[in-house]
């Protein structure tokens, strides 16, 4: 009897795995299911392109209110619909926190739509789907495609595809697709100017903060202007994925046009004399330079030759900070052979038995030092500053600190030598050269 009662309830479990079977080959409808307001609702899966989270959109001017504005998702940019707003729901978000949004695919187009909670993907039949009853006040009918008990839970599938274009109907309705307060128009269809360049900021501001996350380069006034150029260099023949920096080595080659020329090394005879050219009268024969980032020092050395040159029987004297210690620990003491030299740093050498040195007229001059520069200093007053491409990789607020320092420490008349595609943009600071040499003199 035993035995008897084993096998009946085996074939029990048979049946019951049998059922299951069938029931799990039944579903022919998939949904992504998420919440709004505290109620659960789907969308048909074959319509969800993927799930993502985002907290920072570009606004598009004169956009309806539901749409929060454009998102660059991997180089493609896409609208962003708030289905709350959209459908006059209450919004419960924190200023920190990121958004939950699904990726939709819709009629050949893309839109991100934000959505309260995304919960799971429900398996169902197509059979079991009711067809929507005006209870449902919270949202306009038109946009329900039915509703679907499953496991105890009461799910309002959306006809996206209904809520994401205009029918015929809906035309002749509303007097226009221009009527219709629930049409959302593809990034290009209302304003395709003002929607490229919408798409263009987007684009940008991810590489912004690739560039400082990847290699601490920030953004600013400093150097925007070279941002907006590179870009337009970078982008061509580029879409999608391969606009954007992904990568430390991508970073590097969108970078690679920004350094000054002769960027760690000795500077060329060219350069050198687009510099020499600036230099102001000083007549008090004492000339003090603030040298920051000074490295190896192949730029300090470079500097000190043609001021040698420039102010013959000046005292100069040159602070040479960096914050490598290794760097300017071992730049006092620097050997090399003189074909390396620029011809108008040779007359200022040395020949040693370990090769060639700079002269005692030059080494003199320089007092090489380890200083963070976003610590204070005690420098005295300066006659120049030389900051080839060092500001652009502090962080914004140190950017304009350094700056308001140049303004405290310069003499006047006083200039400061940035990197070539780095300027000041304030009224206080007048341009004196722009190429190959950026350099800016305080008129506060």
């Amino acid at each position: 009897m035993a035995t008897n009662a084993v096998v009946r309830d085996l074939e029990q479990v048979n049946a019951d795995l049998q059922e299951q079977k069938e029931r799990v080959e039944n579903v022919d409808f998939k949904m992504v299911t998420f919440s709004l307001a505290g109620k659960d609702y789907g969308v048909d899966i074959m319509n969800v392109k993927e799930i993502a989270k985002a907290d920072k959109f570009t606004y598009v001017p004169n956009a309806a209110s539901f749409i929060r504005g454009v998102y660059n998702l991997r180089g493609d940019i896409i609208p962003i619909i708030d289905l709350r707003l959209f459908f006059h729901l209450p919004v419960d978000k924190r200023n920190d926190s990121l958004e939950n949004m699904l990726i939709l695919h819709i009629n050949d187009q893309v839109y991100g739509t934000i959505v309260d909670k995304i919960d799971k993907v429900v398996g169902i039949q197509k059979d079991t789907i009711q067809p929507p009853h005006p209870i449902f006040g919270d949202i306009n009918i038109k946009f329900i495609s039915g509703v679907v008990e499953k496991e105890g839970s009461l799910y309002v599938i959306l006809d996206v595809i209904r809520i994401f274009t205009v029918s015929d109907d809906d035309k002749k309705s509303r007097g226009g697709v221009g009527d219709n307060e629930y049409y959302v128009p593809p990034p290009q269809s209302s304003d395709p100017i003002a929607a490229q360049r919408a798409a263009a900021n987007s684009a940008i501001g991810f590489i912004e903060e690739s560039l400082l996350a990847l290699k601490r380069f920030a953004v600013s006034t400093v150097n925007d202007k070279w941002l907006h150029t590179r870009f337009s260099e970078w982008s061509a023949g580029r879409s999608g994925d391969s606009l954007q920096l992904k990568t430390a080595s991508e970073a590097e080659e969108f970078l690679s046009t920004f350094p000054s020329p002769y960027a760690g090394e000795f500077w060329g005879e060219s350069y050198a004399n687009a510099i020499k050219k600036i230099l102001p009268d000083i007549p008090s024969g004492v000339v003090n330079v603030w040298n920051i980032g000074a490295g190896k020092g192949y730029e300090t050395y470079s500097f000190a030759c043609i001021l040698k040159s420039r102010y013959p029987e000046a005292h100069i004297k040159i602070w040479a900070n960096d914050n490598d210690i290794m760097a300017v620990s071992q730049a006092p003491n620097m050997m090399f052979e003189l074909e390396e030299l620029p011809e108008y740093c040779r007359q200022y050498t040395v020949h040693g038995t370990k090769g060639y040195s700079f002269s005692p007229a030059i080494k003199d001059s320089i007092v090489f030092e380890y200083h963070d520069i976003t610590n204070e200093n005690t420098l005295p007053e300066v006659n120049l500053i030389l900051a080839r491409d060092i500001i652009s990789y502090l962080p914004a607020p140190e950017q304009a600190k350094l700056i308001a320092d140049f303004a405290e420490k310069l003499k006047n008349r006083g200039i400061v030598f940035l990197g070539r595609n780095e300027e000041i943009a304030d009224s206080n600071w007048q341009s004196v050269a722009d190429d190959p040499v950026s350099a800016f003199m305080f008129n506060g």
